[in-house]
């Protein structure tokens, strides 16, 4: 089941209210006495995360949840770059769980939210840590703003009680609205160094036309620079993507492109969504990549 983003989130005693994660989507189920943890792509996440699997044994057999995979930073907020980084440096990931679909075999897709919750904390006594529920936010939706905005928080979903779960639907009874200071960009190229790249540029859609925002070389590790290298093989082209490039000038700190400084790029198929994160304990933009670009 899909969000809906909203500048506001509706107030009122039909509605529940839960941290909005920022993490991997993720659909754990349980058959024939295994544990699959699937992306909401459909890739497998149980090599990657064993702990969550071992943990998710407790399931009953034919059980079928749904969560969020979130990685802590040093902070214990959690990092969508944290996450991204996971191997290669040393971080707690937890899979909060909010939702069941089916329950030892039974469909509960067509029962109430607040029923499923009901089901569902239940079901979190035969689990452990890494496995977490995703808790509700018992307090005033303004209360709950103030709050997400001081700890740094990506944002608060906000849920109808009476809501069904309607698989891969956006009905707008599940809703998102993001508080911290991001936004998704879409990676058009990249400007080598080394053996990968020095900084990979970025932009945004406005209608149909790419425009160039910016450049970065912050938030990635060796490794991730390396697998980033790999999800770029395919999607070179030889043309700029970007509509509004070149730039006449380089601006006030470089991350103009002209034609001069353009020559340096490599450009790519605009494929890849990446998300900017300005707040990440030191107020200063980190760059994850979250998914293959998913447009109309």
């Amino acid at each position: 089941m899909l969000l809906q983003r909203t500048a506001k989130l509706p107030e009122g005693e039909a509605w529940t209210y839960e941290i909005k994660w920022d993490g991997y989507r993720a659909i754990a189920f349980k058959t024939g006495g295994k544990v699959h943890l699937r992306s909401r792509n459909d890739n497998d996440f149980a090599v990657r995360y064993p702990g969550i699997v071992q943990a998710l044994l407790g399931l009953p057999d034919d059980t079928v949840i749904d969560g969020e995979i979130v990685a802590l930073d040093e902070s214990g907020r959690p990092s969508f770059n944290v996450l991204q980084n996971y191997g290669s440096a040393k971080a707690p990931v937890f899979f909060y769980v909010f939702d069941v679909m089916v329950l030892a075999g039974k469909d509960v897709r067509s029962d109430s939210l607040s029923k499923r919750r009901e089901l569902l904390a239940k079901l979190m006594l035969k689990l452990k840590d890494p496995v977490r529920e995703s808790a509700v936010l018992d307090a005033s939706l303004s209360d709950i703003v103030a709050s997400v905005k001081a700890q740094g928080l990506e944002g608060i979903v906000g849920k109808r009680l009476n809501s069904l779960y309607e698989a891969g639907q956006r009905s707008g009874v599940w809703q998102k609205m993001r508080l911290n200071q991001g936004q998704e960009f879409v990676i058009g190229g990249y400007t080598v160094g080394g053996r990968t790249f020095d900084t990979l540029v970025f932009g945004y859609y406005e209608g149909t036309r790419l425009l160039y925002a910016s450049r970065t070389r912050n938030g990635f590790t060796p490794a991730v620079r390396e697998d980033l290298m790999k999800r770029f093989r395919g999607l070179e082209i030889a043309d700029c993507p970007f509509d509004n490039l070149p730039e006449k000038g380089a601006g006030r700190w470089g991350q103009g492109l002209t034609a001069d400084k353009m020559n340096e790029c490599r450009w790519l198929k605009p494929a890849l969504v990446g998300y900017l994160n300005l707040w990440n304990g030191r107020r200063t933009p980190t760059f994850g990549i979250r998914s293959s670009l998913r447009c109309g």
